[in-house]
């Protein structure tokens, strides 16, 4: 008897924490959607509203413009980790100056293990030392 209560009261609590980590895992998906103006990619500052990034959190998936071209993926998150799939951009070729921008904008997609979101500035962080990768600032009132 005592070993059938261990495995129901273990099954329980197994349920409960996958329940717990999908709402938890939810909630960031959440709080994570909307669009952001990207201002900083690795050391370079980015200026001008045509570097942006978009995130859905119904389908997973990200869209963007690096300064010329269009990018989208996907991607996961599991608490605070966050990952980008493969992402795919379009190949318009630009001045040199906005092509290096979009460079250190698709490296940073890469290389991100995890993110920081306060007072609307998204933070995005390296897998390898949590080096600041990128910075964006949360578009308001979008429609």
């Amino acid at each position: 008897m005592r070993i059938i209560v261990s495995l129901v009261l273990a099954t329980l609590l197994f349920t409960s924490c996958e329940e717990t980590k999908r709402v938890i895992d939810t909630a960031g998906r959440v709080q994570l959607s909307g669009t952001y103006n990207i201002t900083r990619a690795g050391t370079q500052n980015v200026t001008g509203n045509s570097t942006n990034i978009t995130f859905a959190a119904l389908d997973k998936s990200v869209r963007g413009t690096a300064g010329c071209n269009e990018f989208f993926g996907n991607y996961t998150l599991d608490l605070y980790a966050l990952n980008f799939g493969q992402i795919a951009a379009t190949e318009q070729y630009c001045d040199e100056d906005v092509m290096q921008g979009e460079r250190a904008i698709l490296n940073a997609l890469r290389d991100t293990g995890s993110y920081t979101l306060e007072n609307d500035i998204l933070t995005l962080l390296s897998k390898n030392d949590r080096s600041v990768l990128l910075k964006a600032s949360k578009v308001k009132n979008e429609n």
